[in-house]
């Protein structure tokens, strides 16, 4: 039939779809994993840790892509963010090949952070052997670090040396060599699932709604007005008041609506409710 497209093609889309399946069905295998691993990153978070990515390649994409999300979805304050990618973050859509094979650098790179004894790393290489990326690792981990290790080969270095190694055997990729497809989907989903469970442990989401959102535009000022209209109960116009009370806090705006309270009240709830707005809804309930 005309427009139908080629044998060849068919095959080779339903090859790579069924390495997508392998690549989720490897995310699944490692759940247990992941949830123990965003147990230690929330805690070293709340304890006023940073997070540190670390990657090279597509790997090091994936890895970023993930960090640049976590402020404007859970509030996160970025500059206790970083990301260190081979060859440096200026050149992050520029992939310097020849720059994942310097071991040196990966380690100088995490030296500059001096003592990572507070702090949490999360490094990526789907080979598990990415010599800028063990480097980097290994460096950290020296100067105290907790690493979150994710490769896509058993018995690798960055496993190995990781204290909580995730890894996503999503098997042979479509195209041979590139670890873009299968690979990345998977640290994909990895990714954003070990820090979405970090964001539920810090107590950052409530009935499956974002609501430490950061409020910086007018798509997400609608967002932060019906997540506050939903949670609390009110019209989306009650919750746009709540909101200006609140400074653009959704927790404070939620507890302000609910409660009937002052900023600075619900600020108190939410302090000794460790941040976690389904305990300071408790604890307004029983005031």
């Amino acid at each position: 039939m005309a427009g139908d497209p080629p044998t060849n093609s068919s095959l080779f889309t339903d090859a790579m779809l069924a390495s997508y399946r392998r690549a989720i069905e490897a995310v699944a295998a490692a759940s247990d994993d992941i949830c123990i691993a965003a147990f230690h990153l929330a805690a070293l978070w709340r304890a006023g840790g940073r997070l540190i990515y670390v990657g090279a390649g597509s790997s090091g994409l994936a890895a970023a892509s993930d960090a640049a999300e976590l402020p404007g979805t859970f509030g996160l304050d970025e500059n206790r963010i970083a990301i260190v990618l081979a060859g440096g973050i200026g050149e992050a859509f520029r992939i310097n090949a020849t720059a994942e094979d310097d071991a040196a650098a990966g380690e100088a790179a995490m030296s500059a952070f001096g003592d990572l004894a507070r702090d949490a790393v999360i490094a990526v290489s789907a080979s598990g052997s990415t010599p800028f990326t063990i480097a980097a690792a290994l460096e950290a981990r020296r100067r105290g670090a907790f690493v979150i290790g994710i490769a896509h080969r058993p018995d690798t270095p960055l496993l190995s040396g990781a204290d909580a190694p995730i890894l996503l055997d999503s098997g042979e990729e479509a195209l041979r060599g590139s670890t873009r497809l299968a690979a990345g989907t998977a640290q994909k989903a990895a990714l954003g699932m070990l820090t979405t469970l970090m964001g539920l442990e810090l107590g950052h989401i409530h009935q499956g709604l974002m609501v430490n959102l950061k409020v910086d535009n007018a798509k997400l000022r609608d967002r932060a007005r019906g997540i506050v209209a939903m949670i609390a109960g009110i019209t989306e116009a009650e919750a746009e008041v709540a909101l200006r009370e609140a400074g653009g806090q959704v927790k404070v705006a939620i507890l302000i609506a609910r409660g009937g309270v002052s900023m600075s009240e619900a600020e108190g709830w939410l302090a000794a409710a460790d941040g976690r707005i389904d305990h300071a809804l408790r604890l307004a309930r029983t005031a």
